[in-house]
């Protein structure tokens, strides 16, 4: 096509078959042939293949199906010309610039469009010039007319509804465009914001005051903002510490309201309980309950005074007593006094108080570049406030001479005093509103961009400069736009006519003023002109102190910055030193790694070697119950022998046997020291017979009592589970021992390492102290500072020299003075402390001797009162029988008990005897209904006698219902006889 790209239009389903192409035409087409090739493309019924060219040529070609290939038809190679040698070559056109004939088409094409839309805004604009001319005809005419026959401006407007079209329309495409450019906007501007947030959010702007009248200025310092990940941490550190305070204050309120559910709850519970009939049994108890409290409380103060008594007396020094700090002083004293050791020196020990690593130095750095920062902040939050002062003082400015302005416009020119002027803010005073921007700024700034385009494209093109004074001397708008200068006519001649009608009213109010009325404008000028010299004065000293504040302050910051020069030197010597400290870190935390590690040890060992200690005092313990175990078993067997037995020694050896076991070969050494170990059970004749003599301790003997015969056996055996039990013993006490002895040999080994290793350490520290004493140490001076001459000039060389200042030397020299007077004030101290140590051991015996005086009275006294010596304590603590009196509250309770347990029972009493009435009632009215039953019963049955024998025969047989009748009464009498009698029985009781 024309701009070089390729157009792929839709094929027919068919098979694609490349190797039978055959060409058809071939044609040269603009974009607008589309349908002419669509057209030749549905004129064939076979399948093809279109190519387009990037010079707008298109080739087509059949594709043709396997049935459609004719067998004859074979793809002939056509044959080279002839004669081509002869002929010369064409040459290529290599220009980048040249055009092809498809291009020059193209191009000829785009200027005709161009030019008929060109001639078509011509035309329209034409006609709208015209009936714009028609219209600032129109209103001239208009003007002219009479006032009461020209027609409004809203007049003007012949349907209002076709603004409002337009201003929907006018929305609607700027919605449109928004909506468009929406995705762009917010690219744009987040791109803003993480630049801002890298290069100017971190970073605070320097703010640079300006003095009104004077070339003075003071500047802020340049500070890194407080990240926002800082920021965050604060908050949530200040946060969790406020939900800790929160639960903490929950916990409480909920505690307390528990506390007072359980004491009302128990006030309620004692309320229902304590009934009147029982306030007398409650006043004994209180009145116990006092007794015991009062006692209780005499007790604990004669208690706590005997525990001061005791507490002052083990307070009490020795005679011979020195107080340790005093000894540690002395004994410092002794040691350093006259020894001024220099850093420098080689015997010089540094504390460990005062070691230096990569952590402290870094917290020092850290503290340093805080407080510099802190002390900047404050500086720039001053400039701040300044700045502020200045921007109301020049809102203040404004106002004043606005209202000066008022005034002078009542004065004549004459009196008028100049004006003073306004000062402004500087560029660099405000600098954060230098990124601020809105739409007339970014308009300006696109007509300025559009004025220097214009202006480079005129200065380069040789053709338009000869037009360059006709685009200068180019019309107005009001010359070339009829609107315009129909406006500026009509505004002219409005000027006109209002100047007449301000003059004829000022010839209409031209007279002679009264008396009155001249001195009231006499008064009202003399104001004005207070007035006038009052703001005047009052603006120049605003101005006048806004500079004394800002010369003031920029002192104050000069100072300030040598205060940060000399911490910024500071920081960089402890940077060198950080520096220096982390080399040598890796050796230095070896070191400490290997102290912590034999300091870690010994605590081990010595842990182990206290376990070791325990366990054999555990075993010693054991030991010595199983030797008093055996010793009682010895006594035992001694008691049971008695008195001149005779088989005494044959049992004796029963109960000494020694039996060896092949498992016990070994210990057979240790059984025998046991023996020799053991009391003497036997006469001299028996520990003289032979050991080795061999006896039959199976069988008793004849004449020898089985009973002691078995009890040898029974301690035979508890001796040997007791000589096992101490053989194990003294095993398991040897092996300790052992593995004590290894421990504490162990623990001398890792002490002598651990004194090795901190000697190193010291050695270690001192080195580092030399490597950190060479570094140098930038310190600023001032020559009147300097008083080190040699021959009254000042030496080129300063290595040998000391550098310290004047307040120190005179803090030297001061001392020496204040250290002679301290010398001699102590030696009356030391004067003064000795009388009164002899004072005191004079008032210490007399006080000695008053106690005893004492004692020996009071002793006196008591004797001649009571006959005896009292214990007055044990008097107040036991002057009331507590336990006779809780007895006496328990027998009123008990009495109280049982009174109303008593009235108890009587009320019961009484109600059984209610009952006893009414069932003796009831038994009664029972016992007459069964005397009335058994008389009816005897006249029934003397009726049954009196009658015939054969009366009653047809009725004979079963009589069923007189046997039923019969049972009911008998069991109805039963059941009376039965409820007669226990009426009875409850009478009898």
């Amino acid at each position: 096509m024309q701009d070089g790209s390729l157009r792929v239009y839709p094929l027919p389903e068919k098979g694609l078959l490349v190797n039978t192409l055959k060409e058809y035409w071939c044609l040269n087409v603009h974009d607008n042939d589309y349908g002419q090739i669509q057209g030749i493309c549905s004129s064939f019924d076979d399948t093809f293949l279109i190519t387009c060219g990037g010079d707008g040529n298109i080739f087509t070609f059949d594709i043709w199906s396997p049935e459609d290939i004719p067998e004859e038809r074979k793809a002939k190679i056509p044959s080279p010309r002839s004669g081509l040698e002869n002929e010369m070559p064409v040459e290529d056109i290599v220009d980048p610039d040249t055009y092809n004939i498809e291009e020059v088409t193209q191009k000829k094409e785009s200027e005709r469009i161009k030019k008929e839309a060109e001639d078509k805004k011509n035309k329209k604009r034409e006609e709208i010039t015209a009936l714009r001319h028609d219209f600032v005809s129109l209103l001239q005419k208009n003007q002219e007319l009479p006032k009461h026959m020209q027609l409004c401006k809203e007049e003007y407007e012949m349907d209002h509804r076709i603004f409002e079209e337009l201003d929907r329309q006018k929305a609607q495409r700027i919605q449109s465009v928004q909506k468009e450019l929406a995705w762009e906007h917010e690219k744009q501007l987040i791109g803003l914001q993480k630049l801002q947030k890298q290069f100017r959010d971190s970073l605070e702007f320097i703010v640079v005051v300006h003095a009104i009248q004077s070339n003075y200025q003071v500047s802020t310092y340049r500070l890194l903002t407080e990240t926002e990940k800082h920021s965050q941490d604060k908050k949530r550190v200040g946060s969790k510490w406020k939900i800790l305070r929160d639960k903490w204050r929950l916990l409480k309120q909920a505690e307390e309201a528990e506390e007072t559910e359980i004491t009302t709850e128990t006030m309620q519970t004692h309320s229902e309980v304590q009934k009147p009939t029982a306030r007398y049994i409650e006043m004994k108890r209180e009145k116990v309950r006092r007794i015991v409290e009062k006692s209780d409380k005499m007790r604990e103060k004669i208690m706590k005074r005997k525990a001061q008594w005791d507490e002052l007396y083990k307070s009490k020094p020795a005679d011979d007593y020195e107080d340790p700090k005093d000894a540690e002083e002395i004994k410092e004293a002794q040691e350093n006094i006259g020894c001024y050791k220099l850093k420098t020196a080689s015997d010089y020990r540094l504390p460990e108080h005062e070691h230096v690593n990569t952590a402290k130095k870094k917290r020092q750095l850290a503290s340093l570049k805080q407080l510099i920062h802190r002390k900047k902040e404050n500086m720039n939050k001053e400039i701040m406030s300044l700045r502020d002062l200045k921007v109301s003082i020049i809102d203040e400015i404004k106002c004043l001479v606005q209202e000066l302005k008022s005034i002078q416009a009542t004065l004549d020119v004459s009196e008028c005093l100049p004006l003073p002027p306004i000062p402004q803010l500087h560029p660099d005073e405000v600098p954060e509103q230098k990124y601020d921007c809105n739409s007339d700024i970014l308009l300006k700034f696109k007509e300025e961009q559009e004025k220097a385009k214009l202006q480079t494209e005129l200065e380069g093109c040789p053709s338009l400069r000869a037009f360059r004074s006709q685009f200068i001397r180019a019309p107005s708008v009001e010359e070339t736009d009829p609107m315009a200068q129909a406006a500026g006519e009509h505004r002219m001649s409005t000027a006109s006519s209002m100047d007449s009608e301000q003059q004829s009213i000022f010839e209409m109010e031209k007279a002679e003023p009264t008396e009155m009325e001249l001195e009231i404008l006499k008064r009202e000028k003399i104001k004005s002109l207070y007035l006038q010299e009052t703001l005047i004065k009052k603006i120049n000293m605003l101005v006048f102190n806004f500079d004394a504040e800002l010369r003031l302050l920029r002192h104050k910051k000069l100072k300030m910055d040598v205060q940060m020069k000399y911490a910024d030197l500071r920081c960089i010597t402890c940077s060198e030193e950080l520096l220096i400290l982390q080399k040598l870190e890796k050796h230095e935390n070896l070191l400490q790694k290997q102290i912590y590690t034999l300091k870690s040890e010994q605590d081990s060992i010595q842990s182990e070697l206290k376990s070791y200690l325990a366990q054999m005092e555990e075993r010693k313990c054991e030991i010595l119950k199983l030797q008093e175990c055996k010793e009682a078993l010895y006594a035992d067997f001694q008691a049971s022998l008695g008195e001149d037995n005779e088989f005494a020694h044959f049992l004796t050896k029963v109960l000494k046997k020694k039996i060896v076991r092949k498992k016990e070969v070994g210990r057979k050494a240790d059984e025998e020291e046991d023996d020799d170990e053991e009391p003497d059970l036997s006469s001299n004749e028996e520990n003289s017979g032979s050991e080795d003599e061999v006896f039959d301790d199976s069988v008793c003997p004849e004449g020898c009592d089985e009973a002691l015969f078995l009890n040898a056996i029974q301690l035979q055996q508890q001796r040997l589970h007791i000589l096992k039990a101490l053989a194990k013993e003294k095993k398991i006490v040897a092996e300790l021992k052992r593995q004590y002895n290894a421990l504490a040999e162990e623990e001398k080994e890792v002490e002598t390492s651990l004194v090795t290793t901190k000697r190193d350490l010291e050695i270690f520290q001192w080195e580092k102290l030399q490597r950190l004493n060479e570094l140098y140490a930038a310190v600023p001076l001032k020559l009147h500072q300097v008083q080190c001459l040699v021959d009254g000039e000042m030496p080129s060389d300063f290595s040998q020299a000391l550098v310290f200042t004047n307040q120190s030397l005179q803090y030297l020299q001061k001392r020496i003075v204040d250290l002679r007077n301290e010398k001699v004030m102590q030696r009356e101290i030391f004067k003064k402390a000795q009388e009164k140590h002899k004072q005191l051991v004079q008032d210490k015996k007399e006080m000695e001797l008053e106690i005893r005086r004492l004692e020996k009275k009071c002793s006196h006294l008591m004797m001649e009162k009571f006959g005896r010596l009292v214990d007055f304590e044990a008097v107040q603590a036991h002057s009331v029988n507590i336990p006779m009196e809780d007895m006496k509250v328990k027998i009123m309770e008990k009495e109280y008990e049982h009174f109303q347990e008593l009235r108890k029972w009587e009320e019961r009493i009484v109600e059984l005897q209610q009952q006893l009435v009414k069932l003796t009632e009831e038994n009664t009215s029972k016992l007459l209904q069964l005397n009335k039953f058994c008389r009816e019963k005897h006249e029934l049955e003397t009726k049954l006698e009196t009658l015939p024998n054969d009366l009653g025969a047809e009725f004979q047989g079963t009589q069923t219902r007189d046997i039923k009748e019969r049972a009911r009464l008998q069991a109805r009498l039963m059941r009376v006889t039965h409820d007669t009698a226990l009426l009875r029985e409850e009478i009898n009781l």
